[in-house]
């Protein structure tokens, strides 16, 4: 079983000093902290699995494929592969589940 407990992920996150840190990987799935400071930049690129944004906390916009939206704490975003994207207008530190399928890197 993996199971884990978001505040260890967020020490994990913290040590790692990245904005992105991957605590789980099997072949149809990868799931990872993405941390966005206060008026950061996002410099993300479409990528080739399927993805969903799970925002636990902070507020800012995402646009994909052309179209904004806000996020906050709650927020739940599908993006599709291929599909441009990325988080910006950051109001305040945006802490994201990222759940991507299959695993992050491997339909490349």
């Amino acid at each position: 079983m993996n199971a884990f407990e978001f505040h260890k992920i967020k020490q994990a996150h913290q040590v790692n000093g990245q904005l992105w840190h991957e605590f789980l990987r099997v072949p149809d799935l990868s799931m990872g902290l993405y941390v966005l400071p206060t008026g950061g930049t996002d410099p993300q690129q479409p990528h080739t699995e399927d993805e969903v944004y799970y925002v636990v906390s902070g507020r800012g916009q995402i646009m994909v494929d052309g179209e904004d939206r806000a996020v906050q704490a709650g927020s739940i975003v599908y993006v599709a592969k291929g599909v441009e994207h990325r988080f910006h207008t950051i109001e305040e530190e945006l802490q994201i589940l990222v759940f991507f399928a299959p695993a992050e890197g491997s339909a490349a």
